[in-house]
């Protein structure tokens, strides 16, 4: 399974932006797709998870009010509406899926949230 994320930038804060990650190869389908992020000096975090069904499943506290993750099964993909964005959002945003008990990870990119 290959994962490719797009739709970094940069953004002021308080703006928004969309990320999208489309998977390709061997993909199944019952499997749970979401996003993590990984800022400088930081350990990589969950930031929202999403099972096929559509149902949400986990999602970060600090995001909850402002990221909507949502999925297109037919496209195999997964995107992050991230609305509000703060500094601290600034991270690089990897793709993530998880299926058969294996994990997948896409390249990641990067959100700078600047002024």
């Amino acid at each position: 399974v290959q994962l490719q994320a797009s739709g970094g930038g940069l953004v002021q804060p308080g703006g928004s932006l969309n990320l999208s990650c489309s998977a390709s190869g061997m993909v199944f389908s019952d499997n749970i797709m979401g996003w993590y992020r990984q800022a400088p000096g930081k350990q990589r975090e969950l930031v929202a998870t999403i099972l096929s069904s559509g149902e949400i499943g986990n999602v970060a506290a600090s995001v909850k009010d402002r990221f909507t993750v949502s999925r297109d099964n037919a496209k195999r993909s997964v995107s992050l509406q991230m609305n509000s964005l703060k500094p601290e959002d600034t991270a690089v945003y990897y793709c993530n899926l998880r299926q058969g008990g294996i994990v997948f990870w896409g390249q990641g990119t990067l959100v700078t949230v600047s002024s």
